[in-house]
C-alpha cells in the first residue's frame, strides 16, 4: 500500500473514532434536561424511583416530539420535557383550570404558571392548556401530538367518574400512530372500584379497559417503575408512601425504606 493511501486510511479511521467519541446532539439534550441547574434538587432525588429517561424513551419521546403532559402538578416531568423539546419539539401542559372552584386546583395552576414565567430560557415555549372534565377536555389541537403522557393521574379520574372522558380526550389529541403513555400506581388484580378510588392504586386491567374503550390498542408494558417492596396496602393509601408521607413521623423510616409506589408503565397507540 502506498504511503498516501495509508495516511488517508489513518485519517478516515481517526475521524470516525473522534465522531464516535463525541456525544450526539440528542445525548447532550437529554443530559441537559436531566441534570441542568433548572431542576429542583428534591425532584432529582425522585429519579431513582421514576427513571425518567428510560420511561420517556420507552414511550418513544425524542427531542423532536410533540408531547402533551397531562396534569403536570408542580412540574416534575415538565422540568425534563420542556428543555428536551424546546428547540425541535413541542410541549403542551394540560393543567387544572385557573378559575376552578377547588382551591387546590387554582393554586396548583397558579404556582405552575409562576414556575414557567420565572425561567423563560427553559419554559417559554410551553403551551399551557386546561383539562377539567367534563367541561374542559381540549388539551391540544386534534391529532397534533406524537405522545400523550399521564403520570399517576388515573386514580383521580376513576374516583371522580371522569376517566372515560379523559381517555377520549387523550385519544383525540393524538396523531394516528401516536402513543399514549401511562404510569400509574398499580393495585393487585381483582381490587374493587371502591378500593381503587380510596387507595389511589388502580389495576392494570382497569387502565387497559379504559384505553381500549377509547379506541387505543395496547402495545407493551414495562417493569421500569415496579417496586416489589410495596404491598399496596397502607393506612392512608398510596399517600402513606413518599413523597407524600401523609402519616408524618408515624413509621416514617419504614415507609421511606419501601420507597415510592409500585407502578405500571403501559404503552398504547392510536391506530393508523
Amino acid at each position: 500500500m502506498k504511503k498516501f493511501q495509508v495516511v488517508g486510511l489513518l485519517s478516515c479511521l481517526l475521524a470516525s473514532a473522534l465522531a464516535n467519541s463525541q456525544p450526539s446532539e440528542n445525548t447532550v439534550l437529554w443530559q441537559q434536561a436531566l441534570t441542568g441547574e433548572h431542576r429542583t434538587p428534591a425532584y432529582m432525588q425522585r429519579d431513582q424511583y421514576r427513571h425518567p429517561k428510560a420511561t420517556l424513551t420507552f414511550f418513544g419521546v425524542s427531542p423532536s416530539s410533540t408531547v402533551v403532559e397531562i396534569w403536570p402538578g408542580g412540574g416534575w416531568y415538565t422540568e425534563i420535557l420542556a428543555p428536551l423539546l424546546r428547540d425541535q419539539g413541542m410541549l403542551y401542559a394540560a393543567h387544572f383550570t385557573a378559575d376552578s372552584e377547588v382551591t387546590f386546583f387554582r393554586n396548583s395552576r397558579r404556582d405552575f404558571e409562576a414556575k414557567l414565567s420565572a425561567k423563560p430560557a427553559i419554559y417559554d415555549k410551553v403551551v399551557t392548556t386546561s383539562l377539567m372534565p367534563p367541561e374542559q377536555l381540549s388539551i391540544a389541537p386534534a391529532a397534533s401530538a406524537d405522545a400523550v403522557l399521564t403520570f399517576r393521574n388515573v386514580h383521580n379520574w376513576v374516583k371522580s367518574g371522569s376517566a372515560e372522558a379523559v381517555f377520549v380526550a387523550m385519544y383525540q389529541a393524538l396523531k394516528p400512530g401516536g402513543v399514549l403513555g401511562v404510569v400509574e400506581h398499580r393495585a393487585k388484580p381483582g381490587t374493587s372500584e371502591a378500593n381503587m378510588a380510596a387507595s389511589g392504586y388502580v389495576t392494570e386491567a382497569r387502565v387497559k379497559a379504559l384505553a381500549q374503550q377509547a379506541g387505543f390498542v395496547f402495545v407493551a408494558s414495562s417493569e421500569l417503575n415496579a417496586n416489589s417492596k410495596d404491598s399496596t396496602s397502607h393506612p392512608a393509601g398510596v399517600w402513606t408512601l413518599p413523597p407524600s408521607l401523609r402519616l408524618g413521623d408515624e413509621r416514617q423510616a419504614h415507609y421511606l425504606a419501601i420507597g415510592e409506589s409500585d407502578r405500571m408503565t403501559l404503552k398504547f397507540i392510536k391506530p393508523q
